[in-house]
């Protein structure tokens, strides 16, 4: 398909994690990217903060697509790729991943037919396009069909879902090829102390008090503080080519967490920027950025984190709407050598999109 076609393309939107969006299979999109990309602002509403003329939710979280296809790679099941379509500016960015929207990729590509249905669960691999890394998701399939229902719960999303289990591996360095990108556990910027990390999402982990915060600010409280956003913002200007990710001034990586110590039991309490302003969670691969770097001696995040024993960790990582649990896999040498996230997922709309 070399072209929007008049009649509009077919789409699946559904809930996935703490974000939503347009779910499309690659045949169905324009082949040429700035036809695709153009396509997909007028599907979203942008450029608008309100993207009334669009589906879009006038809200980053809400502004996202995953372009899905079968595989090629040994091993592998589907490629997936993240789009995220900004809110206010005529922007499609393929510069990150997206964990929440991947827990709607299994659903999707077993509904689509790529792959099919084994059982009460059904394991689909998945090679995230964005970073070149693969996640295994395992979706709840009974008498051969996708369901959205089940009593699994995530901080975020009302109500309850089938749980979808996400296994990450080899996403060190995913986007900045190196898990310390600068090889520090600390760069000074602009006199604060960062923590330069990509463990699947580019992330600038600060101590919260570092940059005029407490860490324990709600959405609409941070999004109001313009001082802490000018900080902070100054700050991944000049990280962005230190992480080589080169001028980021309209990227949405790296992300900026600001972290303090857990009240609620927790690891360590988060409040995330995407990457200008807050997140009413944070995304899932931010997440587990932020809890490896609780685990690396000297970061920011290790000075406030409460971390448990073992090879086996799970972090519990607090954020405005609850927590995020990420379990880590350690090597004997303390390295992360894999992590898990539990997700859910719910289909809302299957049927023709326009543009």
């Amino acid at each position: 398909m070399s072209d929007v076609v008049p009649g509009g393309v077919r789409c699946m939107w559904l809930r996935g994690g703490t974000s939503k969006g347009g779910y499309f299979l690659a045949e169905d999109l324009p082949a040429d990217t700035a036809t695709r990309d153009a396509f997909l602002l007028r599907v979203m509403g942008s450029p608008d903060p309100r993207q009334i003329d669009g589906m879009g939710g006038a809200d980053p979280l809400t502004s996202k697509v995953a372009v899905v296809s079968r595989s090629e790679r040994l091993g592998v099941d589907v490629d997936y790729l993240f789009l995220q379509v900004f809110v206010d500016k005529a922007i499609v960015t393929d510069a990150q991943n997206c964990g929440n929207i991947l827990a709607g990729v299994g659903p999707f590509a077993i509904e689509r037919g790529l792959v099919a249905a084994a059982g009460e669960t059904t394991r689909v691999a998945i090679f995230m396009v964005n970073t070149g890394q693969v996640a295994v998701a395992t979706v709840a399939t009974p008498c051969g069909v996708v369901t959205y229902a089940g009593d699994a719960r995530i901080d975020g999303v009302p109500g309850t879902a089938a749980s979808i289990p996400l296994v990450f591996t080899d996403t060190a360095g995913s986007s900045c090829g190196a898990l310390l990108p600068t090889g520090n556990a600390v760069d000074t910027i602009d006199g604060v102390a960062c923590t330069l990390i990509d463990n699947g999402m580019p992330c600038i982990v600060i101590a919260a008090a570092d940059v005029g915060a407490t860490g324990y600010e709600s959405r609409e409280e941070l999004d109001a503080n313009d001082a802490v956003k000018a900080r902070i913002e100054k700050v991944r200007l000049i990280a962005g080519p230190m992480m080589s990710l080169g001028d980021v001034a309209d990227k949405s990586v790296p992300k900026m967490m600001l972290v303090a110590a857990p009240v609620n039991g927790g690891a360590v309490t988060v409040r995330s920027f995407i990457p200008k302003r807050a997140h009413a969670s944070i995304g899932v691969l931010g997440a587990v950025s932020v809890a490896t770097a609780c685990l690396i001696p000297g970061t920011p995040a290790a000075a406030v984190a409460v971390v448990p024993e073992g090879l086996s960790k799970t972090l519990s990582v607090e954020h405005p709407s609850g927590e995020t649990s990420c379990v880590l896999e350690t090597g004997s040498d303390g390295a992360v050598v894999s992590a898990g996230v539990l997700r859910t997922a719910r289909k809302l709309m299957d049927g023709t999109v326009f543009g």
